[in-house]
C-alpha cells in the first residue's frame, strides 16, 4: 500500500518543495490520488506563498486551506518568531488533526516541512517533533554543496534519534560548480543508512522541468 511522507531537508532553500511535487507527481501517474500540506510556511511574496501554491497545484485533489496549510505568515524568518509576531501558537496537535483529514479523502499525503528539521516551532516543538506526531516516514533532501556531508550525516542522525524512520533521501545539486560532486555523492551513499531515491540536477528555471521521472519510488516500498 502507498504510504504517506515527510519531505525535510538539510537547510532552507534547498529543494524540499521540488521534490514534494516531484513524488505527488510521481505516485499520481500510478494512479494514486495524491495531495500535499504544507503545515507551516513564511515569506509570502507578491501576495503568494509559492510553496504552498506548487504544492497544490501538483495535488490531484482539492482540500480546504487550513488543512493544506494550516499555518501562513508573511515575514521570511524563522516560524517561532514569525508566529509570535503575528501573536498565535504553532500548534502540533492541529497540524496532526489536518494530516488526519487530507489522509482520508487520499492515498498518499506529501508532508513538506520548514527549513531543517530542527527549525522551532514554538517554544517547546521544532519540526521533528511535527513529523514525529504526523507519524510518518522521513524522505530527506540534501542540497549539494560544500558542506553538504556534515549537514546530511547530522541531519539524518537527528531525524534517527528522534524515533523517525529514514526511508530515502534524494541528492539535490543546487550548485553546480561543486566540486567532487559525484565523490561527495558516493560517500553520502555509503553513510546514510537509506536508499537514494535519486539525483536532481541543476536547473534555474526548475518550474519548467518534471523531475518526477527522475525519483525511484519503487525505492519506498
Amino acid at each position: 500500500m502507498p504510504q504517506s511522507y515527510f519531505v525535510t531537508g538539510t537547510d532552507t532553500g534547498i529543494g524540499k518543495t521540488i521534490v514534494s511535487c516531484a513524488l505527488l507527481s510521481a505516485y499520481s501517474a500510478r494512479d494514486n490520488v495524491v495531495i500535499g500540506m504544507k503545515p507551516v510556511v513564511t515569506g509570502r511574496v507578491c501576495g503568494e506563498w509559492a510553496d504552498v501554491k506548487a504544492i497544490v497545484a501538483a495535488s490531484s485533489v482539492a482540500a480546504p486551506r487550513e488543512w493544506v496549510n494550516p499555518y501562513a505568515f508573511i515575514p521570511p524568518i524563522s516560524p517561532h518568531l514569525a508566529a509570535k509576531e503575528a501573536g498565535i501558537e504553532i500548534d502540533v496537535e492541529v497540524i496532526r488533526q489536518a494530516c488526519l483529514n487530507l489522509q482520508k479523502i487520499s492515498d498518499v499525503v506529501v508532508v513538506e516541512g520548514v527549513g531543517g528539521i530542527m527549525v522551532p516551532l514554538n517554544d517547546r516543538n521544532d519540526v521533528a517533533d511535527m513529523a514525529y506526531a504526523l507519524d510518518l516516514p522521513v524522505i530527506l533532501v540534501v542540497g549539494m554543496r560544500l558542506g553538504c556531508l556534515n549537514h546530511a550525516l547530522i541531519t539524518a542522525k537527528i531525524i534517527q534519534a528522534s524515533g523517525l524512520k529514514l526511508a530515502g533521501w534524494v541528492a539535490n545539486q543546487i550548485d553546480p560548480q561543486m566540486n567532487s560532486f559525484d565523490e561527495n555523492l558516493h560517500t553520502l551513499k555509503e553513510r546514510l543508512n537509506c536508499p537514494l531515491l535519486g539525483v536532481l540536477p541543476f536547473e534555474r528555471n526548475v518550474s519548467t522541468k518534471n523531475f518526477s521521472t527522475l525519483l525511484d519510488i519503487t525505492k519506498l516500498e
